[in-house]
């Protein structure tokens, strides 16, 4: 029987322009959508990507991002404009009532008409801290664990504030997104753990890094994703 977890408060999309550093481009700043949005395999109609190679595609359709967080990124960060409603984060999915905590990798979940299926939690990049105007704010997000995840889309339909995302299916119940999240940046050389995320259904970029560590016994350098090219 589907489960009700949540219901979507906003839905926002964005459009790709030039961004903070020479070069760079960015589509972040989503803005809530009056009506539905198609919800699509490369994401919500409307919504915008400022580079793709890392950014958007079918196991990126769409950004979920609880606004359950922001009372504790207020305590953190004191007031801010950006968390004075959704979209501080560049997420396309705003709701209260579901985090990382109750949802695992491969969930099936209806968000409004559309079926999607979380693919993997967020990586936060160093757009993210020029957002908000703090240097170090990427990398706070990561080891805070208050990341949002993706979704990919199955079964493409419309969505809208108002919908109810409802669990549909959950294959991987012992996969938490937190558990993942802990493989992923603190328990980073835990082989046990390691050889045991390689049997879900991660996505090509998770899995070559999970295999590399088992490999090399060592955790990649993030460095350039949390703080630039220059970095």
């Amino acid at each position: 029987m589907p489960r009700a977890l949540a219901r979507v408060e906003a839905v926002l999309t964005g459009r790709a322009g030039d961004y903070t550093r020479p070069g760079s481009r960015s589509a972040i700043a989503k803005r809530p959508r009056p009506g539905p949005g198609l919800a699509g395999p490369e994401g919500l109609d409307g919504d915008e990507q400022g580079d793709r190679r890392v950014h958007g595609g079918p196991d990126k359709a769409i950004h979920h991002y609880p606004h359950d967080h922001y009372a504790a990124w207020r305590a953190e960060l004191g007031p801010h404009p950006l968390l004075e409603a959704p979209g501080a984060f560049g997420e396309n999915i705003s709701t209260r009532g579901v985090t990382e905590a109750d949802l695992c990798l491969g969930d099936r979940l209806r968000l409004g008409a559309a079926v999607v299926e979380v693919s993997q939690g967020r990586q936060p990049c160093w757009k993210l801290s020029d957002r908000f105007g703090i240097a170090a704010l990427a990398r706070r997000v990561q080891y805070s664990g208050r990341t949002g995840w993706y979704y990919r889309v199955l079964e493409p339909g419309p969505v809208q504030a108002g919908d109810v995302l409802e669990l549909l299916e959950r294959p991987w119940p012992d996969w938490p997104l937190t558990r993942l999240a802990g493989l992923l940046y603190r328990r980073t050389l835990d082989r046990a753990g390691l050889v045991a995320a390689l049997a879900l259904p991660l996505v090509p970029s998770w899995r070559k890094v999970f295999e590399r560590r088992l490999e090399q016994g060592r955790t990649e350098n993030w460095d350039v994703r949390l703080h630039g090219p220059q970095a």
